[in-house]
């Protein structure tokens, strides 16, 4: 024995407080911007109580990458007690090439990373159903020997996750974020540096109405309690899909 720590992997849910007319805009309709809100506060919960059980099976340390800075209070009670807070408010340092919510991504891979973790996961606030496996997997993969990233796609093109054991900020360079082509960018920049790329089960994120559609469906994955309530106040489940606002 050397006497170090054992080595840890940190995730950091990208994570921003909750607020009317600014959060889960895109599912405005069918929800009221107060419904959108409480159904991201509700997937902030889930997802940090996810991360929770999977720090019960792997040696993970939860994080909460936040913006904007002086929500701290108003996170810290939606969020598992382990869950620490790290500012992302991509307004740190970071070369030109890094734009957009690229600069978040990078300055909270840094920020777990310079906390004393061997690698440093930043995962989607948006899927609440992710089954613990999944992080638990990323994080085995990326505590083992030698360098490399760890990728979760979406079908819309983008990702849920990507793990780092260093902060390579070209993998957030050039990318336009928010398009269906930021998965396969990110693939580049991981071919370009000359990483091993594992890829993960895809998983969708709950970003429109008809991924809101697809998650009343969903029977597998983490249970997400707190999301499945919140669905049911408002009167939405699998038999009961009641919007008739949104085109077939």
């Amino acid at each position: 024995m050397d006497g170090r720590p054992p080595a840890t992997c940190a995730i950091g849910i990208m994570a921003k407080a909750p607020q009317p007319g600014r959060s889960k805009t895109r599912l405005c309709p069918p929800l009221t911007p107060e419904q959108a809100a409480a159904l991201s506060a509700a997937f902030l919960r889930d997802t940090a109580r996810n991360i929770a059980e999977a720090a019960r099976r792997a040696p993970i340390t939860a994080y909460a990458a936040y913006a904007p800075r002086g929500t701290e209070d108003v996170l810290a009670a939606l969020l598992a007690d382990e869950t620490a807070l790290i500012l992302a408010d991509g307004n740190g340092p970071v070369p030109d090439a890094v734009r957009g919510f690229g600069r978040c991504l990078l300055q909270a891979v840094e920020g777990m990373l310079g906390r004393g973790h061997e690698a440093a996961i930043v995962l989607s606030s948006d899927t609440p159903t992710l089954p613990t496996r999944i992080l638990v997997q990323a994080a085995s993969l990326l505590l083992a020997p030698g360098d490399r990233a760890v990728l979760g796609a979406c079908g819309d093109g983008g990702y849920y996750l990507l793990g780092l054991k260093r902060a390579h900020a070209d993998m957030f360079s050039d990318i336009a974020w928010s398009t269906e082509t930021v998965a396969a960018a990110t693939r580049e920049r991981a071919c370009g540096l000359g990483l091993d790329l594992v890829e993960l089960e895809p998983w969708s994120d709950v970003d429109d109405a008809d991924a809101l559609r697809a998650l009343l469906a969903e029977a597998g994955g983490y249970a997400a309690p707190e999301t499945r309530a919140v669905l049911a106040q408002f009167g939405l489940s699998a038999g009961r899909i009641a919007w008739d606002v949104i085109p077939a």
